[in-house]
């Protein structure tokens, strides 16, 4: 496998935390348990934010440090657009592009857990024009050329896959290969469409590699998602609210925003960053029948902290058990180290140091860089296109929410505001 040195530029998925400069501090990897936060130390946390806004570089965000069930940084800054300039709250709404998949998949590990389909069904069980997929092999000709050959894969994809991002199934917006310029021309994102169409015309198009080969950042979350409509007869969102969003109390978590009073809650990125570089327009006040399950979701505050205390729990929120220790268990361990198979390319975006379960990047070890970025083993953590950002420290019974709108900043913001955090924690 291959070691990444430096910051990946990710369209619509996951952090990426690479190897660091000298800038990182050391002593803030595998800090003992019990560490405790130095609350002047937090004050840089704001100086910050502060200067990002004052400076220009984004409209607002909004950051929640939580440990021991209580919170320990609660601060926003900025605003929710420079238009409105209405401050940022609990309330506010924000796309989640690829955190969306992180919800995705704790309810599919939870029906996963229920029988309702196994790891390693193949994905033509369900949706029977993937039995024809092939798997697009480049080939290069003397005089430089490159062509697509079509072969069929060593094994069908599975559900496995489509959990793990090993299915082969990619995006058209990120990368030169000649599948991902596939996917572009075929103009996959016309229409009004749902996801059993969507899948229809993912199955249609090559697979970037052959199944389990490569862990390859796509659409496979969508069509996971289409298997969950099939096997219970429900819509995506219908799923979600029964499994997960309602019995937390995440009243604000859903695709799309309708009430003109909720939409005036909507952040927005700087006027001059309004493309999310997805590929397509991710607009939450226009209804469409697609529901994407890989970066569709919005959210708040006041209900992403539920979702990540669930996470820091183990499973469980308030007297309700969300993720049995098992489910949490397939959830939260690495499914694509030694031994998998599994190999890691230049778009590896959980990143040096970084497993990856069934829908989190997992801390597996320390990484390449030297001294390694901060943070604990078994740490869980994703982020998405639009900036937003958790992650979860079972260790320090800790996690971090961090909500934002800007997809250009969001990269150097993550890695810098993680740094801060870890350096305010004390023995």
């Amino acid at each position: 496998m291959k070691s990444f040195h430096a910051l990946r530029w990710l369209a619509c998925g996951a952090l990426l935390i690479a190897a660091a400069p000298s800038a990182w501090a050391d002593g803030t990897f595998e800090i003992p348990a019990g560490a405790h936060f130095n609350k002047d130390k937090l004050a840089k946390l704001g100086e910050f934010f502060r200067n990002e806004v004052t400076t220009g570089k984004i409209p607002g965000a909004i950051l929640l440090i939580q440990q021991h069930g209580k919170p320990v940084y609660h601060e926003s800054f900025g605003v929710q657009d420079v238009v409105s300039k209405a401050p940022i709250t609990d309330q506010t709404i924000f796309r989640l592009f690829s955190m969306t998949k992180a919800i995705t998949s704790v309810v599919a590990v939870k029906m996963l857990d229920e029988g309702k389909f196994s790891l390693d069904d193949p994905i033509a069980k369900y949706i029977p024009s993937f039995a024809n997929v092939k798997v697009g092999v480049e080939k290069k000709a003397d005089d430089g050329t490159k062509t697509l050959e079509l072969v069929p894969p060593n094994r069908p994809p599975t559900v496995l896959d489509l959990m793990r991002q090993t299915s082969g199934i990619t995006y058209g917006f990120y990368g030169d290969s000649l599948v991902r310029k596939a996917y572009k021309a075929a103009d996959i994102y016309a229409g009004d469409y749902d996801l059993a169409e969507f899948a229809e015309r993912i199955a249609k198009l090559p697979l970037h590699n052959q199944p389990g080969a490569l862990w390859q950042y796509g659409h496979s979350t969508d069509i996971l998602a289409r298997i969950m409509e099939i096997v219970s007869g429900k819509s995506l969102i219908a799923i979600e609210k029964e499994e997960l969003l309602d019995p937390l109390g995440m009243k604000d978590t859903g695709f799309f925003v309708t009430d003109p009073e909720k939409q005036k809650l909507l952040a927005q990125p700087m006027p001059n960053d309004s493309d999310f570089r997805v590929g397509r327009e991710n607009n939450p006040t226009v209804p469409k029948k697609i529901q994407f399950a890989s970066g569709g979701m919005v959210s708040t505050m006041a209900d992403y902290a539920r979702y990540a205390q669930m996470l820091l729990n183990g499973g469980a929120y308030e007297g309700k058990t969300i993720l049995s220790p098992h489910a949490f268990k397939l959830l939260t361990t690495d499914q694509v180290g030694p031994g998998s198979g599994v190999e890691r390319d230049y778009f590896y975006f959980p990143g040096d140091g970084f497993g990856f379960g069934l829908g989190l990047a997992v801390r597996t070890d320390p990484g390449n860089a030297k001294p390694p970025p901060p943070g604990d083993l078994g740490e869980l953590k994703w982020d998405g296109a639009s900036g937003c950002y958790f992650v979860i420290d079972r260790k320090q019974d800790m996690f971090f929410v961090l909500l934002e709108q800007t997809p250009s900043e969001r990269q150097r913001i993550q890695k810098a505001v993680k740094l801060l955090i870890y350096e305010t924690m004390e023995n």
